[in-house]
């Protein structure tokens, strides 16, 4: 359907949502108000709905979906949308060989920007029909085909952090940027762009520029120290990988051997959270010390299970983490995973993390059901603010599943059936999508 404009409704469903990592809420049947694009509370009758609004609410405010579920509409912390057009490809390689052989060559290309228009296209159409709302994306280096996958987001109604990529070093010469102040120069004209574009009303408020050196072994010392600086002046959140696979973590020892380990490297350019909001995808290795600094600067942790299967980087302690009360979501990593599902990914969060308790430590207990929901709404959510969750006051993002391609002769409740699309949401179907009350499908 056609967006609209209106951010007041009412939805009846069978509405799922968390309240905290281990409270998963079911509502049989219950009515979900949205109010100026908030949540205004779940409530088992009409009247207390329509009560709740602070205005006249009609029938045409409410939304039947009869049996479905409502779920809060799921947070992709981690992915590169360059890398969606070759995802399932390059599976038997390393992570280093991987970004060598398949990823850098194709990320490349972006550099024409008919190309990246047919990529971003295809990206963003096949997003727009899963469960998530909200997304931190990897562009490329290239500033003008990343502000076409901004604005194209923006157009399809998402949210989104989407960063033009840093680097300056260890890339073939294709990707490598000539210098440190080259690359910062590239990132400010992104910058520049974006806010044009956003004065101008085509970008919208929801989707916004992140800092994105893509890793330390691809970016200069020089070019951390000014992109820190940047991300301080002008309040920018940042974005990229921490210790993923130990291969990585010895090359960055050597290229930096006066940091103490991976994450300080982060740290002494001031992109380790406080005072600049970050997002580090993987931490599988991270030590006790890098551990520390991730919870004493509240770092959210991207969880890419899938990907670090696919590339054999290890299981990320995610147990140890939620023990730790991290910060810590959900990400795809397109491409190093190839499925576009959050719901995929707290299958495979789960399975990871029995694998970790049976061969890694017996004391770290697997994940459970309403712990890798959380992280899939509420607790990647934590990124964008209030969202992520039906509670109050919450950014109203709502998916509307249809899982009548599960149907069984056993009868099962909402946590039931919430599982079983967790684990099969390929014969699911998305029969709407909200976005800060907006209904962009």
């Amino acid at each position: 359907m056609e967006k609209t404009k209106n951010r007041t409704h009412i939805l009846r469903g069978s509405i799922v949502y968390s309240e905290s990592p281990r409270n998963l809420v079911t509502k049989d049947r219950a009515f979900l108000v949205c109010e100026n694009g908030k949540c205004a509370g779940v409530f088992d009758t009409l009247k207390e709905a329509q009560d709740a609004i602070s205005g006249e609410a009609g029938e045409e405010n409410v939304s039947d979906f009869g049996d479905r579920l409502i779920v809060p509409g799921l947070i992709d912390l981690h992915l590169h949308a360059p890398q969606y057009a070759y995802r399932g490809l390059g599976m038997d390689m390393d992570l280093v060989d991987w970004l060598d052989n398949v990823t850098f060559p194709e990320e490349a290309k972006y550099a024409e920007i008919t190309y990246a228009a047919r990529a971003y296209d295809q990206f963003v159409a096949d997003m727009r029909q899963t469960a998530t709302t909200r997304m931190c994306v990897f562009g490329t280096i290239h500033p003008e085909s990343t502000v076409l996958l901004a604005r194209k987001l923006s157009e399809a109604g998402f949210g989104a952090y989407v960063g033009k990529v840093n680097m300056d070093r260890n890339a073939p010469a294709s990707l490598c940027e000539e210098s440190a102040t080259a690359s910062f120069t590239a990132t400010m004209d992104y910058l520049r762009k974006i806010a044009f574009l956003r004065a101008q009303g085509k970008i919208t408020d929801r989707v916004h520029p992140i800092l994105t050196p893509r890793f330390i072994p691809s970016c200069s010392a020089e070019l951390m120290d000014n992109l820190g600086e940047l991300g301080r002046q002008q309040d920018l959140k940042v974005q990229s990988h921490l210790s993923e696979s130990k291969r990585e973590i010895e090359w960055v020892s050597e290229l930096e051997p006066e940091s103490a380990f991976y994450g300080d490297c982060y740290a002494k350019a001031g992109m380790m959270g406080n005072p600049i909001p970050s997002v580090m995808a993987h931490c599988v290795w991270s030590s006790p010390e890098e551990i520390k600094m991730i919870k004493d600067g509240g770092v959210f942790i991207a969880h890419c299970p899938q990907s670090n299967t696919n590339l054999a980087s290890g299981i990320a302690p995610i147990r140890h983490y939620l023990d730790e009360e991290l910060h810590v979501g959900l990400g795809t990593d397109i491409a190093g995973g190839f499925s576009r599902s959050i719901f995929r990914a707290m299958a495979d969060a789960i399975q990871v993390s029995k694998l970790y308790f049976r061969h890694v430590d017996q004391t770290k207990q697997p994940l459970s059901l309403a712990e890798v929901f959380y992280m899939g709404t509420m607790g990647g959510g934590e990124f964008f603010g209030r969202v992520g969750s039906f509670l109050p006051e919450y950014d109203f993002d709502a998916v509307v599943i249809d899982d009548s391609g599960l149907d069984s002769v056993v009868g099962m409740d909402l946590a039931e059936r919430i599982e079983r699309v967790v684990y099969m949401p390929d014969l699911c179907s998305v029969s709407a999508k909200y976005v800060a009350g907006e209904r962009i499908i």
